[in-house]
């Protein structure tokens, strides 16, 4: 059963849904451009100094990380290594896999950091993005309570290659920890998303190759996945929560890496398809109102 703030939030942001008028302002990128700086897909970040898994502050033991199990290729088209809703971006892109930011814009999480061996040391997230439930305006507001699919993300400043953090959560109440083999299940969630195929974890292996289409915005996207060992160990050793990722006297994560190559095969006609996008932004206008009202209850 609902309770009563968790019930009276999510109608408050149904009713916005309904009313909220589009946004005026042109579209621009949200967190700028990512460039390309060398010729590859990407560089592992161990042969730098980095390491492929996060950094979480506060764990027991100390140290202990959280896998960057899925990466966006710098052999992707261009548009999509920008990190924006507009022209087919990367945020654009991972609507398609029912992925948005965060409830009306307002990070309800804790931050992570990570080292890709870029030069940069430890970067916080980029971003985190949560399972929409099929709702890009106000779904990830649900996700924040409930759990599911999320990620967080980093860009290589290198290559412009995205490193993801993915991962199946617990619910709120339950402190969001991460559901038993919740790492590999959440990469392979993400593959079958972008791909619509239905990806088994403990069935792949650094030969599977998958490729399938998604779409958002009238953009349609080509994903070519394949997963690849050798960045990752198949360990428990420094993986966040891995007492209760641990499944069936397996190690929390299985070692390999989903690497995602993406090309637009299908872009909008006109500027209409901006309607979406405008509806997302006017969403960020109640958050004032919702906090304000959610500190009286």
């Amino acid at each position: 059963m609902l309770s009563f703030r968790h019930g009276l939030l999510l109608t408050l942001l149904h009713l916005h849904s309904i009313s909220a008028s589009p946004a005026e302002s042109e579209p621009r990128s949200v967190l700028g451009s990512a460039i390309t700086r060398a010729n590859v897909a990407y560089v592992d970040p161990k042969s730098e100094g980095g390491s492929m898994l996060t950094i979480v502050n506060g764990t027991y033991p100390a140290g202990l990380g959280e896998p960057l199990n899925v990466i966006l290729s710098a052999e992707s088209d261009s548009a999509v290594l920008v990190p924006s809703l507009f022209d087919g971006g990367y945020l654009n892109y991972m609507l398609s896999t029912f992925l948005a930011n965060e409830c009306l814009g307002a990070h309800m999480g804790s931050d992570q950091l990570a080292n890709l061996g870029d030069g940069r040391g430890n970067v916080t997230q980029a971003a985190e993005l949560r399972w929409d439930f099929g709702d890009p305006y106000i779904g990830s507001c649900q996700e924040t309570f409930d759990g599911g699919l999320h990620l967080r993300y980093w860009v290589q400043n290198t290559t412009g290659a995205y490193f993801m953090a993915v991962s199946v959560e617990k619910s709120l109440n339950e402190g969001h920890d991460i559901v038993v083999n919740g790492y590999d299940r959440g990469r392979d969630d993400l593959v079958g998303n972008v791909t619509g195929s239905h990806v088994m974890s403990g069935n792949v292996t650094n030969q599977t190759s998958l490729s399938g289409q998604s779409s958002f915005g009238n953009y349609t996207y080509q994903t070519d996945v394949q997963y690849v060992s050798g960045l990752l160990q198949n360990s428990s050793d420094g993986i966040n929560h891995y007492l209760t990722v641990e499944a069936n006297g397996q190690p929390a994560i299985d070692g390999l890496v989903a690497v995602l190559t993406v090309k637009i095969v299908s872009r909008p006609a006109s500027s209409g398809a901006l309607s979406t996008i405008r509806r997302l932004s006017s969403a960020l206008v109640s958050l004032p109102i919702l906090i304000a009202i959610w500190s009286l209850v």
